[in-house]
């Protein structure tokens, strides 16, 4: 049985939500300020995070980034209607996906099992895969999905860890933002391409010596990004 974490101030929207997953045969559990969503998702393991921005104690992008630091589980951000940058935002914390409020509970519900399916997917490929990739210092252990730089372990985010591996897995090849956008997150993403550049962004800060000049991750002008091999 899959279990959710859903996270919101307002009791009406996490009962709402609460009662339709519980009708998907999930199991729910509910969290209604910051530091009680951290200590949630450190204490049990979630299929998926439903998470407000706005929220007491912690706000919805400290969750987030703080949830990063121990589990990758897939976050979905819930934002304000329109606004852009909650959505960049969130994704530069971490999250997987997000949806704007007022919503639908079919797209919610819609959405939670697309990322519960593309990740599970991702998980029986790298099953195929076991394998390690190893370019300079780079150390890309595909089984594990874990990252390391001169031997160290690098915390990378789900998504992240997903663009990577697909453009090790194929050196020298480029990729548009579109087609990047369509692999890791899927024909059914609502997004746009500023989401792969955020997280390709991200990625270089955490792989790269010097995230200007990448030696593994490269951008192709006009056209997209690909892996040195």
């Amino acid at each position: 049985m899959a279990r959710a974490l859903v996270v919101d101030d307002e009791k009406i929207i996490v009962k709402g939500i609460r009662f339709s997953l519980l009708q998907d045969n999930m199991e729910v559990d509910c969290a209604y300020d910051g530091e009680e969503a951290v200590a949630m998702a450190k204490n049990n393991k979630y299929d998926v995070i439903l998470l407000d921005i706005m929220l007491p104690k912690l706000n919805g992008f400290e969750v987030c980034q703080q949830i990063r630091e121990f589990s990758d589980v897939p976050i979905i951000m819930l934002t304000a209607k329109g606004d852009d940058m909650d959505k960049i935002l969130g994704l530069e914390y971490g999250a997987d996906d997000y949806i704007t409020k007022p919503f639908n509970i079919l797209e919610v519900k819609a959405r939670i099992k697309a990322i519960m399916r593309r990740s599970s997917n991702k998980k029986d490929k790298v099953e195929e895969n076991k394998k390690i990739i190893e370019v300079g210092d780079l150390k890309l252990d595909c089984e594990g999905r874990r990252v390391f730089i001169n031997g160290k372990e690098i915390n990378i985010t789900v998504k992240e860890f997903d663009l990577l591996e697909h453009l090790a897995l194929n050196p020298n090849k480029v990729y548009s933002r579109e087609n990047l956008l369509n692999i890791v997150w899927g024909y059914e993403y609502p997004g746009d391409v500023r989401t792969v550049d955020v997280h390709i962004r991200r990625l270089r800060e955490k792989i790269e010596s010097n995230p200007s000049e990448p030696k593994y991750v490269h951008t192709k002008w006009g056209v997209g990004y690909y892996f040195k091999g």
